[in-house]
């Protein structure tokens, strides 16, 4: 809104030149991130009475872990705190016209409605499991899907008009496009390689990143801190990343693919990485605040897209390792248990407990040693993942 507004100014007298400075992306993005920072800091108290008022606290499972009795009643639903200092601050400092922007907030929005969803039914209908799976991943998918059918195109097109076009022509051709290298999937530590994956292929695996990182993030969120700083230090790196497949320049140099629109996108990480830092300042141990499905959801759906408008699936599950470490934990879990169960009559587990961060719990860490060894372990992946921008 602001870049509008700065070139409106322009235009009616020569004295407003010092509004120039608006058109530089980097200017924009540290003053994303500092306003979506100060307005989580200063809502964040506000924010948190009125849960408390609503008597939205945060329920705790029978099964769950002993040690975190001491947290029923915490409010919980915080996330609705990073997606305002997220959402204002994105619309006051990205070019309205820049449709990659605006697909990565429809799918962090979205997201975020099933875990509010979700966690009212906690709070309020006093149900510790909340919103069913299979309710759940329907409406992930489906925002997944349409996500995905949208990016497939417009990595290839520069305006909606052109996307739609392209979408008909798929289809009066019997489903058979071709799609630009760039729209392949991209090796890190490799020059100019990708694999082609076709329309199809593309949606596929845009559905499983999407959906499968928000639901990563949303089973890493259970313990104070713990998934918003990897959260803040992954958004930050994929900023990067958007910043370089933005630019002509850049990105010819470093032998990536150039996305036309795309860098528009580091203003919506910094405004998270400031959201995030916020939202941490209340929801560090001992927390005043839990993010809740709202806020766990959304995210983990907007740092999938966004790695998919960069064409970095890849460096994503490397940089966001931690999160995918926690998806495994659980799937290998469930599984071996259900395994064991029907061939001996008794459930076995691999784990003490999951998710992967219950497990270290049980053995004896306390809750704030694998919270900080978790984001140490982050910010090494995101640096390896930072790496691979030059070794190719």
């Amino acid at each position: 809104m602001l870049v509008s507004l700065a070139a409106w100014l322009q235009t009616l007298s020569p004295d407003f030149g010092f509004f120039r400075v608006f058109q530089y992306l980097t200017f924009r993005a540290v003053l994303a991130a500092m306003t979506s920072l100060l307005i989580g800091l200063i809502a964040g108290p506000f924010v948190i009475r009125r849960l408390t008022e609503l008597k939205i606290g945060q329920p705790i499972r029978g099964y769950g872990m002993e040690s975190h009795l001491s947290k029923k009643g915490t409010p919980t639903m915080g996330g609705v705190l990073i997606l305002l200092s997220m959402a204002i601050s994105t619309l006051l400092w990205f070019d309205w016209t820049n449709r990659f922007v605006w697909i990565v907030m429809i799918v962090t929005l979205g997201f975020g409605a099933i875990g509010w969803a979700d966690d009212w039914r906690k709070v309020v209908h006093k149900d510790p499991e909340g919103m069913r799976s299979r309710e759940k991943y329907f409406w992930q998918s489906l925002i997944g899907l349409l996500a995905a059918l949208y990016l497939v195109f417009s990595i290839s097109e520069s305006s909606n008009l052109k996307v739609l076009e392209l979408f008909f022509t798929w289809v009066r051709s019997g489903f058979d496009v071709n799609l630009p290298p760039k729209a392949g999937l991209m090796l890190p530590f490799f020059k100019e390689v990708s694999y082609p994956l076709g329309v199809f292929g593309f949606v596929i695996m845009t559905y499983l990143v999407i959906v499968g990182s928000s639901n990563a993030v949303n089973l890493t969120d259970g313990l104070d801190g713990l998934a918003i700083m990897p959260v803040v230090l992954v958004g930050g790196s994929l900023g990067v990343f958007a910043y370089v497949t933005g630019s002509s320049v850049y990105s010819k140099y470093l032998f990536f693919p150039y996305i036309p629109g795309s860098g528009e996108l580091l203003v919506f990480c910094s405004a998270m990485a400031g959201a995030g830092l916020a939202f941490l300042w209340f929801n560090t141990y001992p927390a005043q605040v839990f993010m809740g499905d709202v806020g766990a959801l959304a995210l983990g759906g907007a740092l999938g897209t966004i790695a998919v408008i960069v064409r970095q699936e890849i460096v994503l599950s490397i940089m966001g390792g931690i999160f995918v470490a926690e998806a495994l934990s659980v799937m290998l879990q469930v599984t071996y248990f259900k395994y064991t169960k029907k061939k001996y009559g008794e459930g076995r587990r691999i784990l003490k407990m999951a998710p992967l961060h219950h497990h270290f719990e049980k053995s004896g860490w306390k809750e704030t040693q694998v919270v900080v060894r978790f984001w140490i372990i982050t910010m090494l992946l995101c640096l390896v993942g930072l790496s691979t921008l030059k070794l190719r």
